[in-house]
């Protein structure tokens, strides 16, 4: 009797608790007890997500990152629960998977800036500091080229954020549209930017850097005037007259009208008349172009090429000649070498490709010189100096270094976010730096020569589609006689990350 007694007051019981309860919560099963808890809970003003798997580099990674996932449930590591999600009215739930995660990166890029302001001082190596190091190189255990790569190190992570006046001959130009790209020519006296603007078009300017190490940059920068309602998918710079003279944009096309291939003379943005157009002015009709490269090999004077869907076209921009290499998948990715007439490809499909533009145009795959492969479509490729290496970067967030010679990988960068994005690398041989940025809008630097993640730093701005980073890095950010460090343009705003 007692015992059918007491079963019956536990199914009673049981039946009033789920009629009574709205929202509930579970504790994490454990690895000893797989039983889960079930408690009555008040419905959730805030939620304080679990950690994110943005930067796998974080030391905000704890166990809590095997957490497993629960349909209908989210977790929250402060309170080491389960939290049901309920759909809201009119089948509209604001509580997301999506929205937790990003609550829980806003939460943790804004610890991190904070974290950045207390620390001014920060080693990645243990035990290196700049007085080991003078010691060791005064000792002879170091050379000249491994002490001034590991100063560049310990600069790196010292380096502190400055936000930059940027000035304009036009008051309504400057600060008035998001930065989109960023590329510095070869002497890093200038920055060559693209800009959003509202109507759904781009304009262009040019940053001189020589006013870096004061107060604020100069900015010369005019609306697009040539090339309304087009966006830009790829810019670099062209040396033509004269070393980095023009800048080759690659624009898309919009409704019945094509792509095309345009070089701007760099003197057009430092013409005081809007009517001077000094410099040559062309534009080559092309179709959607995803990647441009100019070549500076003698052999190939006066040529670019432009990667299309499925295939590659050099085209000489003196004499309008023409030579198309058909390929099996989209090319993103493009750069020259400079001591042979070869140029390196990057693809969807995840292929690298080297091309000699001195043969004629074939249909076939047998003009691929050297083929590499990748697992995901490949974003970004950079030679390095030597050009028996190339780097190259992903959409599985997976950046690799590659022997030309053996056609093999010899080193991997690890802690780059990337899903579907199009995203360079900077490659920095001198300092021994690799810099990227994520699709998470964190900007990291690595060690060349070994691969150690020496700093990650997050954006000013939270974390969106429309608000990743564009960065220049230079040990000479405005010349010979420049400052070294890294500049940073997101939305609106431009920042110098000094060494000092």
């Amino acid at each position: 009797m007692k015992r059918n007694y007491w079963r019956g007051k536990e199914k009673h019981g049981w039946s009033n608790c789920k009629r009574g309860c709205r929202p509930y919560r579970c504790r994490r099963p454990s690895d000893s007890n797989c039983t889960e808890r079930l408690e009555q809970e008040e419905p959730q003003t805030t939620v304080t997500a679990g950690p994110s798997s943005g930067d796998p580099s974080s030391s905000s990674l704890t166990q809590d990152s095997v957490v497993p996932e629960l349909p209908g449930f989210y977790y929250d590591s402060e309170k080491n629960r389960y939290f049901r999600l309920l759909p809201g009215h009119n089948n509209y739930n604001p509580l997301t998977k999506e929205s937790i995660q990003y609550k829980a990166m806003e939460c943790k890029r804004l610890r991190l800036l904070e974290e950045e302001e207390k620390q001014k001082k920060k080693t990645t190596r243990a035990g290196l500091n700049s007085s080991v190091l003078f010691q060791k190189r005064q000792l002879g255990l170091l050379s000249s080229t491994s002490y001034c790569r590991l100063v560049h190190e310990l600069k790196v992570n010292c380096m502190q954020r400055r936000k930059i006046e940027i000035h304009s001959p036009d008051s309504s130009v400057a600060g008035t549209n998001n930065f989109k790209i960023i590329v510095a020519d070869v002497a890093c006296e200038r920055i060559f930017t693209v800009n959003d603007v509202e109507h759904g078009g781009c304009k262009y300017g040019i940053i001189n850097l020589s006013g870096l190490g004061k107060e604020s940059l100069t900015v010369e920068m005019y609306d697009n005037l040539y090339f309304t309602n087009r966006k830009v998918n790829s810019v670099c710079w062209a040396s033509l007259t004269h070393p980095d003279s023009h800048v080759l944009l690659c624009l898309m096309g919009i409704a019945e009208t094509p792509g095309c291939a345009s070089l701007l003379p760099a003197s057009l943005f430092s013409s005081t008349n809007p009517g001077d157009r000094p410099g040559m002015l062309c534009s080559f009709k092309i179709s959607t172009a995803w990647s441009c490269a100019w070549c500076l090999n003698p052999q190939a004077d006066n040529c670019f090429s432009t990667g299309l869907t499925r295939r590659v076209l050099v085209t000489n921009v003196v004499t309008g000649h023409r030579q198309t290499f058909g390929t099996s998948s989209d090319v993103l990715a493009q750069q020259f070498a400079t001591q042979t007439p070869m140029l390196y490809n990057g693809c969807r499909s995840g292929e690298i490709f080297s091309i000699d533009v001195r043969q004629r145009s074939r249909k076939g795959q047998s003009w691929k010189a050297i083929r590499l492969f990748h697992d995901s479509a490949v974003t970004s490729i950079r030679l390095l100096e030597a050009e028996h290496y190339l780097m190259a970067a992903d959409m599985a967030g997976k950046i690799k270094l590659w022997d030309l010679r053996t056609a093999k990988c010899v080193k991997q960068y690890k802690g780059h976010h990337n899903e579907y994005a199009v995203l360079p690398l900077h490659v920095n041989e001198e300092e021994g730096l690799l810099t990227a940025v994520g699709q998470d809008c964190y900007t990291r630097i690595w060690s060349l020569q070994d691969a150690h993640l020496l700093r990650t730093i997050p954006s000013p701005h939270p974390a969106s589609k429309d608000a990743i980073p564009s960065v220049v890095f230079s040990s000479r950010l405005g010349g010979r006689r420049g400052v070294p460090g890294l500049l940073m343009a997101v939305k609106q705003d431009l920042y110098h990350f000094s060494y000092n």
